[in-house]
């Protein structure tokens, strides 16, 4: 595991071997209470073709936490823009899941310069729902202030994690790591990327930077995710000015719920080839 320092804070990362000259770098953003580990099959499929960087937001799996920087989208866009500019990666396809949709496409537009394009998988929004909020801020809040530290203990609750916001149960081990992230999550950084990434400000603030980004962005959605569902990932892709040189912004995914990079990775691989291949060829005039 190789470790950097952003802002004084040390992050994880992994970094595979560059690639072809021409190849954009892919990086992989993980969600809310999880961490680099989801990207890894998606990584040992494109990595023969592609660099790719996968990194553990602040707070998560295996990065610090740090003192004084806040929790909101931008804030962990910052870290972003500042993980590029260290590594020396001048162009880069941002593919984020869930909450790290939305901070790659915040990522986007903090350095437009570095990012050619963005992939949210499983990420959506841009409605503002009070009660549903309240909800939903209300129980996130409890499972992280109530989670007791012996819980990867517990004989069987892997099968439990391997269930959870999917359409069909994970292989037992993503259960486990599932399970291992939810404990290890800082509760100062799991409580205030909820909470700063749920105001109804902020909800309202994601489609207009979505329309405002000149890059390409793509959004994979789960047709059986109830965490993020269809109707809200078409919503917040709507707002983005142009569809591409690839059809329809918006992909769906039969028979997947919220963690498609690991319920599906071949098919998840298999779009973002398709999308990369496409872009290429655009920019080499084909």
């Amino acid at each position: 595991m190789a470790t950097i320092e952003i802002a004084g804070v040390p992050h994880a990362y992994t970094l595979t071997p560059a690639r072809h000259p021409n190849a954009p770098v892919l990086v992989f953003v993980h969600g809310w209470l999880l961490s680099r580990s989801y990207w890894e099959p998606a990584i040992a499929r494109l990595s023969p073709d592609y660099q790719c960087l996968s990194y553990d937001l602040r707070g998560f799996g295996d990065s610090a936490v740090g003192a004084g920087s806040g929790y909101a989208l931008v804030d962990y866009a910052r870290d972003l823009k500042q993980l590029l500019q260290q590594l020396a990666i001048d162009r880069a396809w941002l593919i984020g899941h869930s909450l790290g949709g939305s901070i790659a496409l915040w990522g986007a537009k903090t350095c437009p310069e570095r990012v050619a394009g963005v992939i949210c998988v499983n990420a959506g929004g841009g409605i503002y729902l009070e009660e549903e909020f309240d909800r939903f801020r209300s129980t996130g809040e409890q499972l992280v202030r109530r989670r007791p530290r012996w819980l990867p203990y517990v004989p069987f609750l892997d099968r439990v994690f391997a269930r959870a916001m999917v359409a069909r149960p994970l292989a037992r081990r993503w259960g486990r790591q599932r399970l291992l992230d939810f404990v290890k999550a800082d509760t100062q950084a799991a409580l205030g990327a909820l909470l700063d990434s749920t105001t109804e400000n902020e909800v309202h603030l994601l489609p207009q930077l979505v329309s405002q980004l000149e890059q390409p962005a793509y959004f994979l959605a789960g047709e059986r995710d109830a965490i993020m569902e269809l109707q809200y990932v078409r919503h917040l892709a709507s707002f983005h000015s142009s569809f591409g040189c690839c059809g329809d912004n918006t992909i769906s995914i039969p028979n997947c719920g919220h963690l498609a990079m690991v319920e599906q990775p071949d098919t998840v691989v298999a779009i973002v080839r398709r999308l990369l291949d496409c872009h290429q060829a655009e920019r080499d005039g084909r």
